[in-house]
């Protein structure tokens, strides 16, 4: 087991102009906080009110860049998941203090990303420089919104909704969340676009403190399997890092959350009051009991509130003296969980199949050990190999010659021939048996003594007398009937096969039985001398109905029509260019017709969303001017005093046209917007078109110019239809392919000359996939 660790506490400050320099000072080493407040006055001369605060953190990060909060907190513990640690992180504090934004960050600008799409971004960069190294990377997306479990990942198409609900079980591996979808990644742009759908379908709503205020907490968490390629060893690890954003605690009686809102806030508070209580329960040595079950998100995290795990907490507090209480509840919480320790340790599986290919290399070695100390000891003549079909032959015929009493003994070499030794005997025992009992059916028709009516036919045929005993034998013991034995002419067996048949069914119809006799119990067992003239018989049948069928067959008349005579094939093939376009005007006009038709409407439309999208800029552009000049009218309005008649605010004409005006230019963003999200829509579709017929155009072509100038004048008639060759399947060389348009050629102008870079093409590949669906 690993060494226990403290777990490390950080502290972000949200940026504010109203920032309390008074009560909220810093220490030199950027690593505590100290809290003032003044006293009350109000509570008279004896006031034994607390003042002062301080805090001891592992760092405060104020006017920090996302770059900064990553480096400090984030970078260490991802690094040291692919060594096999597990990792958390956890994002604390009130409504609206930017822990969404910490964690996930701002996903339409790449350079204010947060730390769930960077530490996705160190996973794939790590991968890439342990190529020694097979790993997998899965992602999964869970949210605890009123003490319910969601799958966020679960509007994917290839994952369906849960019929039955998603519970946290436990086990000996740990603890994980039955019937949440887990997601394999193998490149960073398909990690992304997980992170784009869990976070467009996450529960957001407006609040006091905050416009778009999380409202459940969410965990993404980020599995990670490293196989060694190099190593023969069958040990591999295992880790996972919980990213996990708890949505922000609040006052009820500041925030006056009414409805929906007020209800969220409820469990929101209940469940961030557990987990206060859990963190002081493991912060407190002398506690045996940790309460994890008191609510889904404790029991979610049971492994990772001081488990098994590197744990880093990031607390997220306003700067303002009119959140002060709120600012305090969080640092003591921050303090809290410094408390608490931690034991990470690698965690380390085993490889069931590199395992076996271990033990066969330890079993030959084994092997090699062992027949040296054979060859020294002068027994060399032990095999410690699984026998083979010679050596098993060989065995068999000592046990035969041993039961007949040619061969004295049996010489004992290993225990792998005394079991093959047993073997053989139940082998050769079993072809006795099969034997003796074939001879027996040879002979005799065995019946069912059970079956009256089989007896009483038999019977009056004479082949059985009244007692029951059978003609013509001495003891009358057994089931056979004396039958006489078969003479060696195959029609008289036949015929005296044919006689007794008839004779037994003709003899069980006059009895009239209710059950007639099987015919599996009434089989007369035949000779393989018996069934081969009838086989043979049947095929000399089957072969004269075969040339009967063929001699009736009329020849072909001799003055059919003959084939069309090709045109001359030239001696060397045209150019593949030149070829091409041939085969557009003629073979591969009506695809070609159909692939410009497709190109033209795709066009069109990606032209009209051109269009839509330069009309989109200016309606924005004009809503940002229509909004300055709205927000200098309600400026000057203040200057010089507001006007109010029985509770209503009155306004002047001017400004009541800009509000008019910015209502009317809002609806023409949403249609507009509308309209281009439909375009994109149908120019996926179109280019999804263009795509097939070009692939359909290239595939003929490949097919049609091979038939031309490739395949010899002989295999041309197996090309018909019907003939042994299909089209398509003769090979090919490479095929040429068509240029690729302008707007192909911008889309890659444009990935290459991105702002930030070729890191920051996954980023925006992936946002702009999950805009499109």
């Amino acid at each position: 087991m690993g060494t226990r660790k403290k777990v490390l506490a950080f502290v972000r400050v949200k940026p504010t102009d109203d920032f309390a320099h008074e009560m909220i000072k810093y220490g030199d080493d950027n690593k505590s906080i100290d809290i003032h407040l003044k006293k009350d006055i109000r509570r008279g001369v004896v006031n034994n009110q607390q003042t002062d605060w301080s805090f001891k953190l592992d760092g405060v990060l104020h006017n920090a860049s996302q770059d900064l909060v990553y480096e400090t907190v984030a970078k260490n513990v991802v690094s040291q998941a692919l060594d096999g640690y597990n990792g958390t992180i956890m994002c604390y504090g009130q409504t609206g203090a930017g822990k969404t934004y910490t964690m996930t960050g701002a996903t339409e600008n790449y350079k204010h990303r947060g730390i769930l799409p960077r530490a996705l971004q160190q996973v794939f960069r790590m991968i890439e420089e342990r190529p020694t190294h097979a790993i997998t990377v899965r992602v999964s997306y869970l949210e605890i919104y009123n003490e319910s479990l969601f799958d966020l990942l679960s509007t994917l198409p290839y994952v369906g909704p849960s019929v039955t609900p998603m519970t946290i079980v436990e086990n000996p591996q740990g603890v994980f969340v039955k019937g949440l979808s887990v997601h394999l990644t193998s490149q960073e742009e398909d990690a992304f676009s997980l992170l784009f759908e869990g976070e467009a379908n996450r529960i957001i709503a407006s609040h006091t403190m905050n416009k778009n205020s999380s409202r459940s907490h969410c965990i993404f968490t980020i599995y990670v399997e490293a196989h060694s390629r190099t190593l023969s060893d069958e040990k591999y690890i295992t880790s996972k890092i919980n990213l996990v954003d708890l949505a922000g605690s609040e006052r009820l009686g500041k925030s006056g959350s009414e409805g929906r809102v007020l209800k969220e806030a409820t469990y929101i508070n209940k469940s961030l009051s557990f987990l206060e209580q859990a963190i002081i329960a493991l912060g407190d040595q002398k506690r045996d009991h940790i309460p994890f079950r008191q609510c889904k998100l404790t029991h979610a995290l049971k492994d990772s509130l001081g488990g098994n795990c590197n744990m880093v907490l990031l607390t997220n507090i306003y700067g303002e003296a009119a959140q002060l209480e709120e600012t305090l509840s969080s640092l003591r919480f921050a303090s809290r969980m410094k408390l608490v320790t931690t034991e990470p340790a690698i965690n380390e599986k085993y490889d069931a199949e590199r395992m076996v290919k271990n033990l066969e290399k330890e079993l030959a070695l084994l092997k090699q050990e062992l027949a040296i100390h054979d060859s020294l000891a002068n027994r060399t003549l032990v095999n410690y190999d699984p026998m083979d079909e010679i050596q098993i032959a060989e065995i068999n015929s000592q046990v035969r010659r041993y039961l007949e009493g040619t061969l004295d003994e049996i010489d004992i070499i290993n225990l792998r021939q005394i079991q093959e030794v047993f073997n053989q005997f139940r082998v050769v025992l079993s072809q006795q048996e099969q034997e003796v009992e074939s001879a027996l059916r040879r002979k005799y028709t065995l019946i069912d003594k059970n079956d009256f009516a089989a007896i009483s036919a038999v019977q009056k045929a004479g082949i059985v007398d009244v007692e029951g005993h059978l003609v013509g034998e001495p003891d009358g013991q057994g089931f056979g009937l004396g039958v006489t034995p078969f003479s060696a002419k195959p029609g008289k067996k036949s015929k005296s096969k044919k006689t007794f048949r008839e004779q037994l069914s003709s003899l069980a119809r006059k009895e009239g039985a209710s059950s007639p006799v099987s015919g599996k119990e009434l089989d007369v067992s035949m000779s393989k001398t018996q069934m081969t003239p009838s086989s043979k018989e049947g095929d000399v049948k089957d072969m004269i109905m075969r040339e009967r069928e063929t001699s009736s067959i009329e020849p072909l008349p001799s003055d059919s029509p003959k084939e069309e005579l090709r045109p001359p094939r030239p001696s060397t093939p045209p150019p593949k260019p030149v070829a091409f376009e041939d085969f557009k005007n003629e073979r591969g006009s009506e695809i070609n017709r159909i692939f410009k038709e497709n190109k033209s409407i795709l066009n069109e439309r990606r032209k009209r969303a051109s269009e839509t999208t330069q009309r989109i800029n200016a309606i924005k552009r004009e809503m940002d001017v229509t909004k300055e000049a709205l927000n200098f009218q309600k400026s000057l309005r203040e200057k010089q005093g507001e006007y109010e008649n029985k509770g209503l605010m009155i306004i002047d004409e001017e400004e009541f046209l800009l509000i008019l005006k910015l209502k009317d230019l809002k609806k023409q963003y949403r249609t507009e917007y509308q309209d281009l999200r439909d375009l994109r829509a149908e120019i996926q579709y179109c280019q999804h078109l263009v795509d097939q017929c070009r692939h359909r155009l290239l595939t003929e072509f490949d097919i049609w110019y091979n038939e031309s100038f490739f395949i010899p004048e002989d295999l041309q008639m197996a090309l018909k239809p019907g003939g042994n060759i299909r089209p398509g399947m003769v090979p090919v060389s490479r095929l040429m392919s068509l240029g690729e348009d302008d707007q192909d050629k911008f889309s890659q102008l444009q990935q290459m000359l991105l702002p930030e870079g070729p890191d920051s093409i996954s980023f925006y590949n992936a946002k702009a996939k999950t805009e499109q669906k």
